[in-house]
């Protein structure tokens, strides 16, 4: 494994467009939950041009680096869960505690992965939790993009048209197409304030992390289980599915080290991407697998291009309608969130925990300070091993009397 094998036959035309598109798929379907994460954090609208420019920055050289040393397609993404659970938890707390959520959740990356217990710490937690509480953070996205409809349905329904009619006959650029259209509608009914908009570099801002209990548990804890379970879990399995072996360890590890860094900047999440990553594989990418790492290397040159334009980034979404917004980030999020409520409710004997955990994160409760998605999870392990106990004894019950017959 070395820089220097990287040659220039292995490039091609189509490995430049997968990076680009995997690129640009990652930022029309999640760059508007970013920003709305970003916002609920109390940011400036000069502070979030600064943070999209770190987080570009910061997935183009874990990226590019991590590519080109293990010549795998290794692509790095900001975690999309991650921000949805900052848009329902952050309201309310200082832009010093986010910063402060951002530095604890990561760090807690940095020591699963250096000590090698990513897979041991989420055997601790069933997966089927790990899915309800997700889907419980995300159904407030969902129906958000749905309630557009009241608000201006002319907007939201073709989108919504569009986005059905795409999945149908060309799935991965439904989100980009239901954009697309949701951005001429808009343009149409003269709902983008497009004064002053300009492209420009936004200087990276260091702001100071502050630390309390109640948000680093309320906040930080489940922030850092979703990130794991939904962000690299999935993108671990995406590369060995593809049949890269890979160093789980050492990637978690580097990876949220360079986050660790850039935290103090804006910098929530930068995880292994998964969905994105699959645009960089296969032999539509290129005919030979081991050159489709340069697919994910084309895709870090246009993450740095993204960060030079990321004081743009923030503007562009308050020039946007509010219905635009919503209908894009709940559109964006149908697959995973049908997806988690699949894996929460599959397995009958943890649907009854599956479920508490799924309602109690969804209702937005805050209990001693400490947010929903928390109190999700506890009442979620609560009931689980109470059921799970009942479902023992009551085998062992039924073994001792089939025993003791005659």
């Amino acid at each position: 494994m070395s820089f220097s094998k990287c040659s220039l036959q292995d490039w091609s035309f189509s490995t430049i467009i997968a990076g680009f598109v995997a690129v640009l798929v990652g930022y029309t379907s999640a760059a508007a939950i970013v920003f709305q994460a970003y916002q609920s954090a109390g940011a400036s609208l000069e502070q979030i041009g600064s943070w999209f420019t770190m987080l570009g920055f910061g997935m183009g050289l874990t990226t590019m680096g991590l590519s080109l040393y293990y010549k795998t397609p290794i692509l790095t993404a900001w975690s999309t869960p991650g921000a949805a659970l900052l848009v329902t938890s952050m309201p309310g707390i200082s832009i010093n505690d986010a910063i402060g959520v951002f530095v604890f959740a990561n760090g807690l990356i940095f020591l699963a992965g250096v000590t090698g217990l990513f897979a041991r710490l989420m055997r601790y937690i069933p997966q089927a939790l790990s899915a309800a509480m997700l889907g419980g953070i995300l159904l407030r996205f969902g129906l958000d993009a749905f309630a557009s409809l009241q608000t201006n349905l002319a907007l939201a329904g073709s989108m919504c048209v569009v986005y059905l009619f795409a999945k149908r006959f060309i799935a991965r650029y439904a989100v980009i197409l239901s954009l697309a259209v949701g951005l001429a509608i808009a343009a149409l009914q003269g709902d983008i304030a497009s004064h002053g908009q300009t492209l420009h570099f936004a200087a990276p801002v260091l702001i100071a992390p502050h630390f309390s209990w109640s948000t680093m548990i309320g906040i930080g804890l489940p922030f850092f289980i979703v990130t794991m379970a939904s962000q690299n879990a999935p993108g671990i399995a995406t590369l060995q599915a593809s049949g890269y072996k890979v160093q789980v360890s050492i990637l978690i590890a580097v990876i949220a080290l360079v986050t660790l860094i850039l935290a103090p900047f804006g910098v929530y999440s930068i995880g292994i991407a998964a969905i994105t990553a699959a645009m960089c594989m296969g032999k539509d990418v290129h005919p030979d697998p081991k050159k489709c790492y340069t697919a994910a290397v084309a895709a870090g040159g246009f993450y740095l291009l993204a960060g030079l334009l990321g004081g743009s980034i923030g503007s562009l979404f308050t020039a946007l309608p509010a219905p635009l917004i919503h209908t894009i980030a709940g559109l964006a999020l149908l697959g995973t969130i049908s997806g988690s409520l699949f894996r929460a409710l599959s397995e009958e004997k943890q649907r009854d925990a599956a479920i508490i955990t799924f309602l109690i994160t969804a209702s937005g409760i805050q209990l001693f300070g400490v947010g929903s998605a928390f109190w999700g999870l506890i009442g979620g392990v609560i009931t689980h091993a109470i059921v799970s106990f009942s479902f023992k004894s009551s085998q062992k019950n039924q073994q001792k009397i089939s025993n003791s017959a005659p």
